[in-house]
C-alpha cells in the first residue's frame, strides 16, 4: 500500500466519521485536557519570554482555547 491510497483512506475515514469526531472534539474531556495544555504551554511561555509579554501570551491562550474548546 502506497502513500497516495494511505492518504485517501484517511480522508474516507474522515469523512465517513465527522460527526463523531466533531463531538469528541467539542466534548467535554476534550476541553478539559485541551485546558490543561494551553494552561501548561503557556505557562512555559512565561517562563522563558520577557514579563511584558505575560498579557499577549494569556490573550492568544484564550483564543486558542475558544477556537478548540467547548467553553
Amino acid at each position: 500500500m502506497g502513500i497516495e491510497e494511505l492518504v485517501e483512506k484517511g480522508k474516507q475515514f474522515l469523512d465517513e466519521n465527522k460527526e463523531q469526531l466533531d463531538e469528541v472534539l467539542h466534548g467535554d474531556q476534550a476541553e478539559t485536557v485541551s485546558d490543561s495544555a494551553l494552561d501548561t504551554a503557556a505557562e512555559f511561555v512565561k517562563q522563558v519570554a520577557p514579563d511584558e509579554y505575560d498579557g499577549k501570551v494569556d490573550e492568544v491562550r484564550d483564543q486558542i482555547d475558544k477556537a478548540i474548546g467547548t467553553e
